[in-house]
């Protein structure tokens, strides 16, 4: 059976630092970072990524829309 490895891309500009996309992660993937986009919101970025199984809960979750989730199969 091939094994799904997932990537998330995050619109920093878009990002508000609400954290709702780190609380639903099953897999502890994603924190939100010391780093700040022009408005001074901390961004969400993917803190242990090898850990994604690209199910996209964050991106489902996320009130503004700023995830999009990719998923690549691996054999």
């Amino acid at each position: 059976m091939a094994k799904i490895k997932g990537t998330i891309v995050v619109d920093k500009e878009r990002c508000k630092g609400c954290g709702v996309c780190v609380a639903s992660c099953p897999c502890d993937v994603l924190k939100l970072s010391a780093e700040v986009n022009g408005k001074g919101y901390p961004v969400a970025m993917m803190a242990n990524p090898d850990a994604c199984i690209g199910c996209a809960s964050c991106a489902v979750i996320c009130p503004d829309s700023v995830i999009t989730v990719y998923r690549q199969k691996f054999e």
